[in-house]
């Protein structure tokens, strides 16, 4: 396994998705709930500014490694499952809108992993439209976390659940997307 810079920033970020959640089962006495959901929004602001940065690092340093190739989706899911999962326990998503986010990611995480079995990888690579999904979903976890109005005037609760609806419609558009992408290969491996 390589270690360098945008690797450890990637295990940073692994690192950070328990504080995101544990933050909440502190005692009450520790933290009010308003700052139980500033804590949640900051950490999870800096693990997804860490999924930004590494890549980009990595890219621009020339260390990019097929282990952060493998590590860093594997972050981003658990830390975007970790906080709607924390999120449908304290009522601020539906549980059927989380189980759309999570079950695509599942879903295209497994076809990836099979594209690249039969050697197909790049017909399933990162598209645009995923990364609009990511951005929606990156910003509408954080306002849903925060949970209360930003500068007097910004409901997060309102506009986070608004942008995570844009995003769980952008996922099954890009699950559909990506199937459709794999078919070729899927139709030409179950012939054999």
């Amino acid at each position: 396994m390589p270690l360098n810079f945008p690797i450890l920033l990637t295990w940073l970020r692994v690192a950070l998705i328990p504080l995101v959640v544990g933050v909440f089962y502190l005692p009450n006495t520790w933290f009010s709930i308003h700052e139980k959901n500033l804590i949640s929004t900051v950490v999870f602001v800096i693990a997804a500014v860490t999924d930004w940065f590494d890549g980009f690092l990595a890219r621009r340093w020339n260390q990019t490694s097929s282990f952060g190739a493998f590590l860093d989706p594997v972050a981003d899911k658990l830390m975007v499952a970790g906080a709607l999962i924390l999120l449908v326990e304290y009522e601020r998503v539906n549980a059927v809108l989380a189980f759309v986010i999570i079950g695509r990611e599942i879903t295209i995480s497994a076809l990836r992993e099979w594209m690249a079995q039969i050697g197909a990888s790049k017909s399933v690579a990162v598209s645009s439209l995923g990364k609009i999904k990511t951005t929606a979903q990156m910003i509408a976890i954080p306002m849903l976390l925060f949970h209360d109005n930003l500068f007097g005037f910004i409901d997060t609760a309102f506009w986070g659940r608004q942008l995570l609806w844009i995003a769980a419609v952008l996922t099954v558009w890009s699950m559909f997307y990506y199937l459709r992408l794999a078919w070729p290969q899927i139709k030409e491996k179950n012939s054999q």
